[in-house]
């Protein structure tokens, strides 16, 4: 059995674009550059489930945030994420209807992961790992050990496709084979090399 494993954001999605980031702050009156600063040097922390959603927005604004500015920031967060990248969500499709075994993998805080599984192209996975239900984070080994167990696979029956070398290279030191996503159409082009891997 060979399982592909995709990331999410700059992989199955878009990149957040900045002008999403920049609604986020001017919607809770926060100077962009600020904001967007404050938004990744807390997220991995907010990936790990070791911020609430209050906690990470309160460090994200430098001041305590009300229940609804979350409320809406958390909205507003999940859908500068749910920007498709056509071409990976297409591939994915392919995968699926040839009966190739597929799943996810992603950096994500449980709010953002439960946003992300409304999503159609989303809800098609039928394995779903979020960092924040898992209390894990790339590129740290565990959670790579996590992903297989959780498969019932060897890591090396596993291939995990993302955009950030890092955790392309976490990947790897656990056993499987990574491949740095770029785009689409070379992310084709590779899996068809990959034995057991349908298309």
């Amino acid at each position: 059995m060979t399982w592909i494993v995709f990331d999410y954001g700059g992989v199955l999605s878009l990149p957040q674009p900045d002008s999403d980031a920049e609604a986020m702050a001017r919607a809770v009156g926060a100077e962009p550059e600020e904001f967007k600063r404050g938004y990744w040097e807390h997220r991995l922390e907010f990936d790990r489930a070791s911020l609430t959603p209050h906690t990470y927005w309160a460090a994200v604004l430098g001041r305590p945030a009300t229940q609804s500015e979350v409320a809406r920031l958390v909205a507003m967060d999940v859908a500068s994420w749910a920007y498709p990248n056509q071409g990976t969500i297409a591939l994915l499709g392919d995968l699926i209807e040839a009966g190739t075994d597929v799943a996810l993998l992603s950096n994500a805080p449980v709010c953002v992961g439960d946003g992300l599984d409304e999503l159609p192209w989303i809800a098609a996975i039928g394995h779903r790992f979020y960092s924040g239900r898992m209390g894990l984070v790339k590129p740290e080994r565990e959670i790579y050990d996590a992903l297989a167990e959780g498969l019932g696979a060897d890591p090396a029956e596993i291939v995990f496709i993302d955009d950030r070398p890092e955790n392309v290279e976490g990947a790897e030191r656990a056993g499987m084979t990574g491949l740095r996503f770029t785009d689409a159409a070379a992310l084709r082009t590779a899996l068809e090399s990959v034995p057991r891997a349908r298309l």
